[in-house]
Protein backbone atom coordinates (compact mmCIF):
# COMPACT_ATOMS: atom_id res chain seq x y z
CA UNK A 1 0.00 0.00 0.00
CA UNK A 2 2.89 2.34 0.73
CA UNK A 3 4.33 1.62 -2.73
CA UNK A 4 0.91 2.24 -4.29
CA UNK A 5 0.61 5.62 -2.58
CA UNK A 6 4.14 6.53 -3.66
CA UNK A 7 3.28 5.69 -7.26
CA UNK A 8 0.10 7.80 -7.19
CA UNK A 9 2.01 10.68 -5.62
CA UNK A 10 4.81 10.52 -8.17
CA UNK A 11 2.46 10.23 -11.15
CA UNK A 12 -0.30 12.66 -10.12
CA UNK A 13 -0.17 14.53 -6.83
CA UNK A 14 3.39 15.83 -6.84
CA UNK A 15 3.33 17.15 -10.45
CA UNK A 16 -0.03 18.86 -9.90
CA UNK A 17 1.08 20.33 -6.57
CA UNK A 18 4.32 21.57 -8.14
CA UNK A 19 2.42 23.28 -10.96
CA UNK A 20 0.01 24.78 -8.42
CA UNK A 21 2.92 26.20 -6.43
CA UNK A 22 4.72 27.55 -9.50
CA UNK A 23 1.68 29.10 -11.19
CA UNK A 24 -0.20 30.70 -8.30
CA UNK A 25 1.45 33.57 -6.38
CA UNK A 26 2.14 33.16 -2.68
CA UNK A 27 -0.69 35.48 -1.49
CA UNK A 28 -3.25 33.36 -3.35
CA UNK A 29 -1.87 30.12 -1.90
CA UNK A 30 -1.87 31.68 1.56
CA UNK A 31 -5.50 32.69 1.14
CA UNK A 32 -6.46 29.15 0.12
CA UNK A 33 -4.60 27.73 3.11
CA UNK A 34 -6.29 30.24 5.43
CA UNK A 35 -9.72 29.34 4.04
CA UNK A 36 -9.36 25.63 4.74
CA UNK A 37 -7.66 26.34 8.05
CA UNK A 38 -10.71 28.34 9.10
CA UNK A 39 -12.98 25.42 8.24
CA UNK A 40 -10.72 23.17 10.26
CA UNK A 41 -10.92 25.50 13.26
CA UNK A 42 -14.66 24.82 13.49
CA UNK A 43 -14.06 21.07 13.92
CA UNK A 44 -11.15 21.79 16.26
CA UNK A 45 -13.58 23.77 18.43
CA UNK A 46 -15.78 20.67 18.80
CA UNK A 47 -12.85 18.40 19.64
CA UNK A 48 -11.40 20.87 22.13
CA UNK A 49 -14.73 20.76 23.94
CA UNK A 50 -14.75 16.95 23.83
CA UNK A 51 -11.25 17.00 25.36
CA UNK A 52 -12.26 19.47 28.09
CA UNK A 53 -9.80 22.11 26.87
CA UNK A 54 -11.55 25.45 27.46
CA UNK A 55 -8.69 27.64 26.25
CA UNK A 56 -8.35 25.75 22.98
CA UNK A 57 -12.12 25.79 22.51
CA UNK A 58 -12.36 29.55 23.10
CA UNK A 59 -9.46 30.30 20.76
CA UNK A 60 -10.95 28.07 18.05
CA UNK A 61 -14.40 29.60 18.45
CA UNK A 62 -13.20 33.19 18.19
CA UNK A 63 -10.85 32.33 15.32
CA UNK A 64 -13.84 31.08 13.32
CA UNK A 65 -15.97 34.11 14.21
CA UNK A 66 -13.28 36.70 13.46
CA UNK A 67 -11.80 35.09 10.36
CA UNK A 68 -15.21 34.32 8.88
CA UNK A 69 -16.26 37.99 9.21
CA UNK A 70 -13.26 40.30 9.30
CA UNK A 71 -11.21 37.76 7.36
CA UNK A 72 -13.59 37.62 4.39
CA UNK A 73 -14.76 34.07 4.90
CA UNK A 74 -11.43 32.87 6.20
CA UNK A 75 -9.27 34.01 3.26
CA UNK A 76 -7.49 36.40 5.61
CA UNK A 77 -6.28 35.51 9.10
CA UNK A 78 -6.70 38.52 11.40
CA UNK A 79 -7.24 36.18 14.37
CA UNK A 80 -3.57 35.20 14.35
CA UNK A 81 -2.59 38.88 14.44
CA UNK A 82 -4.87 39.16 17.49
CA UNK A 83 -2.83 36.38 19.11
CA UNK A 84 -5.58 33.81 18.97
CA UNK A 85 -3.60 30.62 18.56
CA UNK A 86 -4.73 27.75 16.35
CA UNK A 87 -5.34 24.58 18.39
CA UNK A 88 -5.70 21.82 15.82
CA UNK A 89 -7.62 18.85 17.17
CA UNK A 90 -9.28 15.93 15.41
CA UNK A 91 -11.35 13.02 16.65
CA UNK A 92 -8.36 10.68 16.63
CA UNK A 93 -6.65 13.00 19.10
CA UNK A 94 -9.84 13.10 21.16
CA UNK A 95 -9.87 9.30 21.38
CA UNK A 96 -6.20 9.31 22.34
CA UNK A 97 -6.77 12.00 24.96
CA UNK A 98 -9.35 9.78 26.66
CA UNK A 99 -7.03 6.79 26.70
CA UNK A 100 -7.95 4.82 23.58
CA UNK A 101 -4.73 3.02 22.53
CA UNK A 102 -3.21 3.80 19.16
CA UNK A 103 -3.22 0.19 17.97
CA UNK A 104 -1.07 -1.06 15.09
CA UNK A 105 0.43 1.25 12.50
CA UNK A 106 -0.55 0.77 8.89
CA UNK A 107 -0.84 2.70 5.63
CA UNK A 108 -4.25 3.56 4.16
CA UNK A 109 -4.76 3.86 0.40
CA UNK A 110 -4.37 7.52 -0.62
CA UNK A 111 -4.75 8.73 3.00
CA UNK A 112 -1.26 7.53 3.95
CA UNK A 113 0.08 6.77 7.46
CA UNK A 114 -2.44 5.90 10.15
CA UNK A 115 -3.12 3.78 13.19
CA UNK A 116 -6.16 1.70 14.06
CA UNK A 117 -7.41 4.50 16.32
CA UNK A 118 -6.98 7.21 13.69
CA UNK A 119 -8.51 5.06 10.95
CA UNK A 120 -11.57 4.44 13.12
CA UNK A 121 -11.85 8.21 13.67
CA UNK A 122 -11.75 9.08 9.97
CA UNK A 123 -15.53 8.72 9.33
CA UNK A 124 -16.25 11.01 12.28
CA UNK A 125 -13.71 13.57 11.07
CA UNK A 126 -15.22 13.39 7.58
CA UNK A 127 -18.69 14.03 9.00
CA UNK A 128 -17.38 16.90 11.13
CA UNK A 129 -15.73 18.60 8.16
CA UNK A 130 -17.71 21.56 6.83
CA UNK A 131 -16.75 20.62 3.27
CA UNK A 132 -18.55 17.30 3.61
CA UNK A 133 -21.85 19.11 4.21
CA UNK A 134 -21.78 21.05 0.94
CA UNK A 135 -24.84 19.82 -0.97
CA UNK A 136 -23.59 20.58 -4.47
CA UNK A 137 -21.51 17.52 -5.43
CA UNK A 138 -19.33 19.32 -7.97
CA UNK A 139 -18.55 22.15 -5.55
CA UNK A 140 -17.84 19.69 -2.75
CA UNK A 141 -15.50 17.61 -4.90
CA UNK A 142 -13.75 20.74 -6.15
CA UNK A 143 -13.16 21.93 -2.59
CA UNK A 144 -11.78 18.52 -1.60
CA UNK A 145 -9.49 18.51 -4.63
CA UNK A 146 -8.15 22.01 -3.98
CA UNK A 147 -7.55 21.15 -0.32
CA UNK A 148 -5.59 18.02 -1.30
CA UNK A 149 -3.47 19.97 -3.79
CA UNK A 150 -2.84 22.82 -1.33
CA UNK A 151 -1.84 20.36 1.39
CA UNK A 152 0.49 18.48 -0.96
CA UNK A 153 2.04 21.73 -2.20
CA UNK A 154 2.80 22.77 1.38
CA UNK A 155 4.73 19.51 1.83
CA UNK A 156 6.90 19.72 -1.29
CA UNK A 157 9.97 20.99 0.56
CA UNK A 158 9.53 18.38 3.28
CA UNK A 159 9.24 15.47 0.85
CA UNK A 160 12.23 16.70 -1.15
CA UNK A 161 14.28 16.70 2.06
CA UNK A 162 12.96 13.24 2.95
CA UNK A 163 13.97 11.80 -0.41
CA UNK A 164 17.48 13.16 -0.09
CA UNK A 165 18.09 12.40 3.60
CA UNK A 166 16.26 9.19 4.51
CA UNK A 167 17.84 5.82 3.75
CA UNK A 168 14.55 4.06 4.49
CA UNK A 169 11.63 6.36 3.67
CA UNK A 170 9.00 3.97 4.99
CA UNK A 171 10.59 3.65 8.44
CA UNK A 172 11.34 7.37 8.57
CA UNK A 173 7.74 8.33 7.76
CA UNK A 174 6.35 5.75 10.18
CA UNK A 175 8.47 6.95 13.10
CA UNK A 176 7.85 10.62 12.28
CA UNK A 177 4.08 10.06 12.05
CA UNK A 178 3.87 8.16 15.34
CA UNK A 179 5.99 10.73 17.17
CA UNK A 180 3.92 13.59 15.71
CA UNK A 181 0.66 11.99 16.83
CA UNK A 182 1.99 11.42 20.37
CA UNK A 183 3.02 15.06 20.56
CA UNK A 184 -0.36 16.22 19.28
CA UNK A 185 -2.31 14.10 21.75
CA UNK A 186 -0.20 15.34 24.68
CA UNK A 187 -0.05 18.95 23.40
CA UNK A 188 3.69 18.79 22.80
CA UNK A 189 4.52 17.28 26.22
CA UNK A 190 4.38 13.48 25.88
CA UNK A 191 5.23 11.42 28.97
CA UNK A 192 8.95 10.86 29.39
CA UNK A 193 8.63 7.09 28.98
CA UNK A 194 7.02 7.54 25.56
CA UNK A 195 9.97 9.56 24.34
CA UNK A 196 12.31 6.65 25.11
CA UNK A 197 10.66 4.08 22.89
CA UNK A 198 13.98 3.54 21.08
CA UNK A 199 15.98 2.81 24.26
CA UNK A 200 16.20 -0.24 26.44
CA UNK A 201 15.06 0.09 30.00
CA UNK A 202 17.35 -0.85 32.84
CA UNK A 203 17.35 -4.61 33.39
CA UNK A 204 17.07 -5.48 29.70
CA UNK A 205 13.37 -4.84 29.23
CA UNK A 206 12.28 -4.52 25.64
CA UNK A 207 11.32 -1.02 24.52
CA UNK A 208 7.69 -0.17 23.98
CA UNK A 209 6.57 -0.62 20.37
CA UNK A 210 6.48 2.53 18.29
CA UNK A 211 3.09 4.17 18.55
CA UNK A 212 2.17 2.46 21.81
CA UNK A 213 0.57 4.72 24.38
CA UNK A 214 1.45 2.34 27.20
CA UNK A 215 4.56 2.70 29.34
CA UNK A 216 7.19 -0.06 28.91
CA UNK A 217 6.92 -2.84 31.47
CA UNK A 218 9.95 -3.74 33.61
CA UNK A 219 11.67 -7.07 33.08
CA UNK A 220 10.66 -9.93 35.36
Amino acid sequence: MYSFNEAVDTAVLKPVATAYRDVLPQPVRTGVSNFFGNLGDAWSFVNNILQAKPEGALHSFWRVVINSTMGLGGVLDPATEMRLQRHREDFGQTLGYWGVPAGPYFVLPLFGPSTLRDAAALPVDAYGSAVGHVNDVSVRNSLIGVNVIQTRASLLTTTDFLESAALDKYSFQRDAFLQKRRNEIHDGNPPQDEERYDLEEEGGAAPAPAGSDAAPQPAR
